[in-house]
């Protein structure tokens, strides 16, 4: 069984390492503020969790991805693959890259694509980059759900985040629509009209929104600056309805 390395061991990196663990695989952890928990080998930095592995999964932060590559890189032995796991830019994938092949290190840039509480090891991940066949060599036969897509680092990373911009936009105008429903007494009316909308949707819903937005721009723009007014005088922050209006604002200019 394989030997892999996983450096963060939080909510994310935490689940993945018990799957790998309970598949068979030999697991060596690290955490400056997580200690490892069953079935893990504990180690007490990056060097020593990378000694011997044959992938090193960087499941700590995007802003601690780069200091972690640098003061475990050199410990990777050939043939290994340092991935990355954070939600970082494609770029920050890039420089991580450029970091890990300096150091002679094949990189792989890894997309959680879903939420990890509940499915673990078994969240889907996009993956790209040199070393990116390898890791699903080595994590497909302990069940883990990898699809490599046939690009550079940072491919992975800009699929996930182009379809966060979706989702978590999504998620963050209707959290403010139901705030601000309940600001003005009509909740229950308003999620009944989304839940409503959402479960009408279908193949052309795509292209109706984006025919739609463009055609009348200059109308909606005017519809939800009102809106961003509505918002204040409920005393609810209008940033999601704001960011509507001015983006509309740019469609019609």
């Amino acid at each position: 069984m394989p030997v892999i390395a996983v450096l963060g061991l939080g909510e994310a990196g935490g689940a993945i390492a018990a799957g790998l663990a309970a598949a068979g695989a030999v697991v060596r952890g690290y955490d400056p503020a997580v200690p490892a928990g069953d079935g893990l080998v504990a180690c007490g930095g990056e060097a020593e969790a990378a000694t011997g592995a044959d992938l090193v999964l960087s499941v700590n932060s995007a802003h601690d991805a780069a200091a972690a590559l640098k003061a475990g890189a050199g410990a990777v032995g050939d043939g290994a693959v340092w991935a990355d796991l954070n939600t970082g830019s494609p770029g920050l994938k890039r420089e991580l890259d450029a970091i890990a092949t300096g150091q002679g290190v094949r990189f792989a840039d890894v997309a959680i694509m879903a939420p990890v509480p509940g499915r673990g090891l078994r969240t889907p991940l996009l993956v790209s980059g040199g070393g990116a066949a390898r890791v699903a060599e080595i994590l497909a036969p302990l069940g883990a759900e990898v699809r490599v897509l046939d690009g550079a680092a940072g491919l992975a990373a800009e699929r996930k985040l182009l379809r966060s911009v979706f989702f978590k936009g999504l998620a963050g105008s209707v959290v403010e629509a139901l705030e601000a429903a309940r600001a003005a007494g009509c909740e229950d009316w308003l999620r009944a009209n989304i839940v409503e909308e959402l479960v009408a949707a279908g193949e052309h819903t795509v292209d109706r929104l984006v025919g739609g937005t463009y055609r009348h721009a200059v109308r909606r723009a005017a519809e939800m600056a009102a809106a961003a007014t509505m918002l204040e005088e409920l005393d609810v922050p209008p940033a999601m309805a704001a960011a509507s209006r001015d983006l509309l604002r740019r469609l019609s200019g």
